[in-house]
């Protein structure tokens, strides 16, 4: 039973195989699982890259399991439609295009074996990029609130220098009129003159504005550092919305990037692997002789190819044989005066009928 499925998995025809020895019927049978258990491999490899992109296990193993029949018939094809010539240069020539496409049926299912082996290498060097990449993302949008707060800053700094520059005119007032009373400046005299009374209310009003600039200047503090916290939060709002999609920087073409970051010896051997089983149907018959299986379908297939041969030259024959035959039957007839004077009347009928029926339209238009 077995057996009979992995006959049915080579392509062979069971019906000449059942007549030939049991060791060409092992021969093909063994043929035969390698073609079924490539497609196993195909099916576990797409199942695993598509659970990538789909994050979803039904789906990736309902197109894995299409793209593993996809992978089984393309190599049940390549391997039956390789037929032992008589030289080996034209098996060869015949077996070049089925070696490239083996070649790429193995690109193809060993590379999300290969992600999943290196799994773990392939997670470190995503979470590697994904801190890059988080870094960067907060550069590229720190740009876009930088210079806004930066100018937020400097006007805060100039109000503070705005009052701190009427402060140090105060303090200048206050030591003029402090001066002018013990007499060290101004007049020179001691005690509260004219002068000094002068001096202090310089000094006074200008402590005034000193206030009434300070309540100014903070109340407007107070609103551009609102408004640089409210960028703050705007900015950190960003990052973190745009956050989770680095997080979820783990898809097909990112990991296979990755995997590309690693060394290449250890894949490419995994690669030949694959490259090996999936080439080896090819192989194998190619070095095999011709065995028992090929002389009986050659001579069943020549036997079809004599058979048509004859019949399509049957059909010529019998239609040149025809067509000389109508040919000499028409010949003869057209030399009977019968037949030519019974023709003479239909014509001579056909035309007095034509020419009636011209007179008539004539008479009409009148």
């Amino acid at each position: 039973m077995l057996q009979d499925f992995f006959i049915l998995c080579s392509g062979a025809d069971a019906a000449i195989l059942k007549t030939c020895s049991k060791g060409e019927q092992n021969k093909y049978a063994g043929i035969g699982a390698t073609v079924f258990f490539t497609a196993v491999m195909a099916f576990i490899a797409s199942s695993y890259a598509l659970y990538t992109v789909f994050d979803t296990i039904w789906s990736s193993v309902f197109f894995g399991l299409l793209w593993g029949l996809l992978i089984f018939n393309l190599d049940r094809f390549i391997v039956s439609t390789i037929k032992k010539r008589n030289s080996f240069g034209s098996e060869l020539v015949q077996a070049s295009p089925r070696i490239v496409l083996a070649i790429i049926i193995a690109m193809v299912i060993s590379k999300p074996l290969e992600m999943k082996i290196f799994e773990k290498e392939i997670n470190q060097v995503l979470l590697e990029q994904k801190n890059e990449m988080t870094l960067a993302n907060k550069q590229q949008l720190a740009l876009q609130y930088t210079p806004a707060v930066d100018k937020l800053n400097q006007e805060i700094v100039g109000l503070k220098a705005e009052i701190a520059a009427k402060e140090a005119e105060t303090n200048a007032l206050y030591d003029t009129y402090i001066s002018e009373a013990e007499g060290r400046a101004g007049t020179m005299l001691l005690g509260k003159g004219p002068v000094y009374k002068e001096k202090r209310e310089k000094h006074d009003a200008a402590l005034a504005e000193l206030t009434a600039l300070k309540e100014t200047n903070n109340e407007k503090i107070k609103g551009i550092e609102a408004q640089i916290a409210a960028l703050n939060t705007e900015y950190a709002q960003v990052v973190n919305d745009s956050q989770p999609i680095i997080d979820g920087f783990d898809g097909l073409m990112a990991r296979i990037n990755a995997l590309g970051e690693l060394p290449w010896m250890p894949s490419f051997f995994i690669f030949l692997l694959f490259l090996a089983i999936e080439t080896s149907p090819i192989i194998a018959k190619l070095l095999a002789p011709k065995g028992e299986y090929d002389l009986k379908l050659e001579d069943e297939e020549s036997t079809l190819k004599t058979w048509v041969t004859q019949k399509v030259m049957q059909r010529e024959k019998l239609l040149a044989t025809d067509t000389e035959l109508n040919e000499k039957i028409y010949g003869e007839i057209a030399e009977e005066e019968a037949v030519y004077a019974y023709k003479k009347q239909k014509a001579e009928e056909l035309l007095k009928l034509q020419a009636d029926a011209f007179h008539d339209l004539q008479v009409k238009s009148l």
